[in-house]
């Protein structure tokens, strides 16, 4: 590590931690991130996004615009969903069962409202079991992060 500056050591902790915590590869490995939605990709393929949305919706039925303001709020706008990944999103959610969508207005197809399903409280509640270690991973590698950048 002698004679590498702050900067080096900073990029190489930040690859260390998301390559720990089973997040993204390098640019030019083998596999990247689609460069306009590389985080939410992630979260999605490791079932936090659906997990987020199963939550949200088992406290009030939401429609899709709502859920992504939802979460871009409870992320301070860290994690900004868009609706080439929520709508897509919840439609495999429906087309399973784990949720149920009804229209506003029927006959303007206004907003699909979702609720949850009893098969995707059941779901819901696996996730909820499955994806802790995931989420605990991410925040010890930010936390290491902030270490290396910040120190302690």
């Amino acid at each position: 590590m002698a004679g590498r500056s702050k900067r080096e050591r900073s990029r190489d902790a930040v690859r260390e931690a998301v390559a720990q915590a089973g997040g993204l590869e390098a640019a030019g490995t083998s596999r990247t991130a689609r460069p306009q939605d590389p985080i939410t990709g992630e979260l999605r393929r490791r079932d936090v996004l659906p997990l987020l949305v199963l939550h949200l919706i088992a406290e009030a039925p939401s429609y899709g615009n709502q859920l992504m303001e939802r979460i871009a709020g409870m992320t301070a706008g860290v994690l900004s969903v868009n609706p080439n990944t929520m709508y897509p999103l919840l439609r495999d959610l429906e087309r399973r069962s784990l949720i149920e969508g009804s229209w506003e207005h029927p006959e303007r197809r206004t907003r699909r409202y979702y609720s949850l399903t009893d098969e995707g409280r059941r779901e819901y509640e696996r996730l909820v079991e499955e994806v802790r270690p995931f989420l605990d991973s991410v925040r010890t590698s930010i936390d290491e992060i902030v270490r290396e950048v910040y120190g302690s």
